[in-house]
């Protein structure tokens, strides 16, 4: 699957000195390379009987919606503190310097629901499991994680153990 690594645009001292952002909008804007992608994600979890695939704010919901159409799933979205209208559940984790917070709809888990999580990448693993503790905490059963890209150097699968992880791109340092 690293042919898709030709799609991605590397843009050197983004956000500031020092880091290598890997910038999904350029295969995002490439047909041929974002269906790619989507099947690509919808082949690995094919057969695990998907009923939600959340995604995470802001470019989880780029692929997620896609994958859930094509599982005949249903797609939920994780967002920011207060951005979301009905009751939720929020789950606070640790980042390198402080801590942040997601929040998803109280009702938009079921128990029982098989959940695949969808985003575009993972670092260091912080967002994904607190997403996956969102779902569990409302009795959905985490099937496994998606990833576009993985960043191995920062061994965010490490926070994943005990998880299935797929990602279609890997970067090693």
């Amino acid at each position: 699957m690293e042919d898709l690594k030709q799609y991605i645009r590397e843009v050197p001292d983004y956000p500031k000195p020092g880091i290598l952002f890997y910038d999904i909008t350029t295969l995002l804007g490439h047909p041929k390379a974002l269906r790619m992608t989507c099947d690509r994600f919808v082949w690995l979890f094919h057969d695990q009987q998907i009923d939600k695939v959340v995604g995470m704010e802001s470019r989880g919901f780029m692929f997620g919606p896609i994958v859930a159409y094509d599982l005949n799933a249903g797609f939920v979205p994780v967002r920011k503190p207060n951005k979301l209208p009905a009751e939720v559940v929020s789950q606070t984790y640790d980042l390198e310097y402080g801590t942040d917070t997601l929040e998803m709809h109280k009702d938009a888990i079921n128990p029982g629901d098989r959940v695949l999580i969808a985003d575009d990448l993972v670092a260091t693993g912080g967002t994904a499991r607190a997403t996956a503790k969102l779902v569990e905490s409302e009795g959905g059963i985490v099937v496994g994680f998606g990833f576009v890209i993985e960043l191995d150097f920062l061994k965010g699968r490490d926070k994943l153990q005990g998880y299935e992880v797929q990602s279609l791109i890997q970067y090693s340092e």
